[in-house]
């Protein structure tokens, strides 16, 4: 749901641009937002805005900044960016733009999130205003901007609805940077976790500007790394053209996708950020499929080993799981995986504590946590496994790592087959590696089973949907 802010004593719009963007100029963004006249459009420093009074609404949208190319007007911008000419004078507004008719090459355009709303029979603009901003009393702005007289709105009637990227589900953004159009990074803080975990959410190329809703990727990282391995490893170059979100969140160096047993260090519960936290923020701030047939988990390493864990405890959150080179039997040579999700958290993530206890386990956490002991919760979903077959035998963290993962996978494969459950068993050369040319097969494959992006018409935009 997007931002709001109640004014208080001393505020000014420059400042409060300030604050929430850090950039005071964009005071003319909330004054199209809020349905306040125009900042004086000749004055970039917002010095003579428009005065606020205490207590006065304010809607705080996120936004799209445009350079203006040859030949490019308003609303055409408005056609690209919101599907009709409509907003054009909102794009102007909020662009400090003093003749909407001309724009000049390389000129900065402040382009509103937004969509639009078709009222439907029943609808009541204090119903609607509580809807999408949490809060009746933004009734008469939403009727400002809409440039509506009579409060009674009728079927058919199309509303502004300002969208942004805020807090909720357990999680305030402490962080963010959207600059750019493709990748947009979050931080937040959580009582999940003890420090301030990060999230990059990679956007289709035409996010911005095609109406459409996606399939999400929740791409997990590998242990001894954090949530921007995959950028350093080319996703931005892997996902080019394709039609899905990824989302690449902090795991935890050790983390493992799990609440631990133990922690010295302050909660380090990854399972309940990721499945109770970042999950449903993602699908309430995204045009995303919220349903099983809209979401995909896949990971590296460890990733994969939290991609398989998470798509059999939580059975109807995703419709396909991928493993790259991911452990898939926690048991197997007495426990070695158990053994070394112990040993790498105690030194690197919880102060001496551990994952699955020690030095007694507890039994309950690692079946639950064994892909091969859940065998039967694959049943119905896209399965894609990935092992090397030829590590490094002088590198002893690569050989060990990728014959218990080949090992564990194929035990796993097994399984599978026994119980007639089809699936992608992948063994290919070399050792413990990220593939891109295999990651770039996996993908086609998880499009191909994911519901397929498109412009969804609803009667009811979805609130905080960018």
């Amino acid at each position: 749901m997007v931002r709001t802010h109640t004014v208080v004593t001393g505020e000014t719009l420059p400042a409060l641009a300030l604050r929430f963007y850090g950039d005071a100029e964009l005071s003319g963004l909330l004054c199209a937002a809020s349905g306040i006249t125009g900042p004086h459009l000749d004055d970039p420093d917002g010095i003579a805005d428009p005065a606020v009074e205490v207590g006065q609404r304010l809607i705080v949208p996120d936004y799209t900044r445009h350079t203006v190319g040859t030949g490019e007007t308003l609303p055409e911008l408005s056609l690209r960016f919101h599907g009709d000419t409509t907003p054009a004078a909102l794009i102007a507004t909020a662009s400090r733009i003093t003749d909407p008719g001309t724009l000049e090459p390389g000129q900065q355009v402040i382009v509103p999130e937004l969509t639009k709303y078709t009222v439907r029979a029943g609808d009541t603009l204090p119903e609607l205003a509580l809807r999408f901003y949490g809060d009746a009393s933004f009734a008469p702005l939403m009727a400002t901007v809409a440039g509506i007289v009579d409060p009674e709105v009728v079927a058919g009637q199309t509303l502004i609805v300002f969208n942004g990227r805020s807090d909720g589900f357990g999680l305030t953004i402490v962080d963010r940077n959207e600059d750019d159009p493709r990748m947009w990074y979050y931080r937040f803080q959580t009582s999940a976790i003890g420090w301030n975990p990060g999230v990059n959410v990679l956007l289709p190329d035409d996010y911005l500007t095609s109406g459409r809703t996606y399939p999400v990727l929740y791409l997990l990282h590998g242990g001894g790394e954090d949530f921007r391995q995959f950028d350093f490893l080319g996703i931005r170059e892997l996902t080019a053209g394709k039609p899905i979100i990824v989302v690449m969140p902090d795991g935890g160096r050790a983390g493992w996708y799990s609440n631990p047993v133990s922690s010295f260090v302050g909660p380090r519960n990854w399972e309940t950020f990721h499945i109770a936290q970042l999950l449903p923020w993602i699908e309430a701030n995204f045009r995303t499929f919220a349903e099983y047939d809209g979401r995909a988990v896949g990971g590296f390493s460890m990733g994969g080993f939290g991609a398989l864990k998470y798509t059999a405890k939580y059975y109807g959150h995703f419709a396909s799981v991928s493993s790259h080179s991911g452990p898939a039997s926690l048991r197997r040579d007495f426990g070695l995986v158990v053994h070394w999700a112990n040993v790498s958290s105690a030194a690197v993530e919880l102060g001496g504590g551990t994952i699955y206890g020690a030095p007694f386990w507890n039994q309950a956490r690692v079946s639950a946590d064994n892909p091969v002991e859940r065998v039967s919760s694959y049943r119905n979903k896209r399965i894609f496994l990935l092992a090397g077959t030829s590590p490094d035998p002088i590198d002893w963290f690569d050989s060990v790592n990728e014959n218990q993962v080949l090992a564990g996978q194929r035990e796993f494969r097994a399984r599978l087959r026994d119980d007639g459950i089809p699936h992608e068993g992948h063994e290919v050369t070399g050792g413990h590696v990220f593939r891109p040319e295999w990651f770039t097969q996996d993908l086609d494959g998880i499009i191909a089973r994911l519901r397929p992006a498109a412009v969804v018409p609803s009667p009811s935009a979805v609130p905080g949907a960018a």
